[in-house]
């Protein structure tokens, strides 16, 4: 990680694979409508911030969890690349890593559906592990895609 070595931020967060396909319409109840073009991105609130903070310059701590898949493997390694501090990304052993099917119609309006899979998973006592990452960090970010009483904590 770049910087001074004083942790700025630590994200307790989301990380999910978003699937996201382009549409001229958003469907209806029922509907079923012809994508445009189809790609796969990281994303997950908690990456999204933690990831940015690292580009702006902020030596950023990451805690979050993913499943012990395909998906979780290429995501750390893609999350690696952002110089970011991994130590207390977690890998869950039963849970799939997150994942977000995503419309986005002409506009940028969307459709967000979400299967947190290892999200729902970082729990209290992960993130009491987490703790010498706290103890050094100028500000903490968490957002609601993982459980309440993790934020809490």
């Amino acid at each position: 990680m770049k910087g001074n070595g004083e942790v700025s931020l630590v994200v307790v967060g989301s990380a999910n694979v978003d699937l996201v396909l382009d549409v001229s319409l958003l469907p209806g109840p029922g509907e079923t409508v012809l994508g445009r073009r189809f790609h796969r991105a990281w994303g997950g609130k908690g990456a999204n911030q933690a990831v940015a903070a690292a580009r702006l310059g902020a030596r950023t701590v990451f805690v979050g969890r993913l499943g012990k898949d395909g998906e979780g493997r290429a995501f750390r390694e893609a999350l690696a690349g952002e110089d970011l501090d991994l130590t207390w990304l977690q890998e869950d052993p039963e849970l799939h890593t997150g994942t977000a099917l995503i419309f986005v119609g002409p506009g940028g309006e969307n459709l967000i559906g979400v299967a947190p899979g290892a999200n729902q998973a970082l729990g209290v006592e992960g993130v009491r592990r987490a703790a010498p990452a706290f103890r050094g960090a100028r500000a903490v970010l968490a957002q609601l895609e993982v459980p309440l009483e993790t934020v809490e904590e």
